[in-house]
């Protein structure tokens, strides 16, 4: 019973049917939005959030029971259950749920209980289970990890650079808008990300040339962790088609897939 479970759940119907599930929780909250249709529908909103919640639950629930099945689940303290528990999944499906059932265990202020309904918006993470496209920009994200984490270190040190250079330059022709560096750096962050607010700017003939410097290093900086990404994206892509991609029998010319 428990493997005839583990198949199901994790078969294409089941998988796509939670995949819907998730998709119309986000068109939910979307609607709720508005007032009015909140208050014309709100039954029919509570109704649906009461069968969603029941659904992740037990999804949740089958998903430990059959975690010993499943040779991708880590192991932790001897336990596979305890490692999907604690696992990324595991986490993700956990806060899909918990947002709904705190506030029936703990009193909690009503603003409070009116952010944790919000939470309810991260069930879209759940995607990443079942979405072959998500899992892609997941192993992307993995492989580019050292190249990406290259990148934001040298953004950092850009904008603590530009921003205590700026300070200096503006702070005695407006000490109001640049009145110290950390205020600067909301200048050094709209700049060299090239999108230029225009709330505050440089009005010393040595700010605007620092300025016009800092804005051409930002249109490059924006470039290159853009470069990673899709030279990365494209190189999972293809590893992923030729995955797929049926090969023949060298003896008899039968088409066979590889995985």
């Amino acid at each position: 019973m428990k493997r005839r479970m583990f198949q199901f759940v994790n078969g294409v119907f089941f998988s796509k049917f939670i995949y819907g599930l998730i998709v119309l929780n986000v068109i939910a909250i979307i609607f709720e939005s508005h007032k009015d249709i909140l208050r014309s529908y709100n039954q029919f909103f509570q109704a649906f959030e009461y069968f969603s919640i029941v659904v992740f639950s037990i999804e949740y629930v089958i998903r430990i029971w059959i975690a010993d099945l499943d040779n991708n689940t880590p192991i932790l303290f001897r336990s596979k259950r305890l490692g999907y528990v604690c696992s990324g999944y595991g986490i993700i499906d956990l806060i899909a749920i918990v947002p709904f059932y705190l506030p029936l265990l703990v009193a909690f202020d009503l603003r409070i209980v009116r952010i944790l309904r919000l939470l309810r918006l991260l069930r879209i993470l759940k995607l990443g289970k079942y979405s072959k496209s998500l899992r892609i920009i997941k192993n992307v994200l993995k492989d580019t990890k050292p190249q990406l984490s290259v990148t934001v270190f040298v953004a950092w040190i850009l904008l603590v650079l530009a921003s205590t250079l700026m300070f200096y330059a503006e702070n005695d022709a407006q000490p109001d808008k640049f009145s110290n560096i950390g205020d600067s750096l909301w200048w050094a962050v709209a700049t060299l990300t090239t999108v230029g607010y225009g709330d505050v700017y440089p009005v010393t003939v040595t700010g605007k040339l620092l300025s016009a410097i800092i804005a051409l290093i930002g249109i490059g900086f924006v470039a290159l962790p853009t470069g990673i990404l899709s030279s990365a994206f494209i190189d999972n892509v293809r590893k992923d088609r030729e995955k797929s991609k049926p090969c023949r029998c060298p003896k008899c010319g039968e088409e066979f897939k590889t995985s």
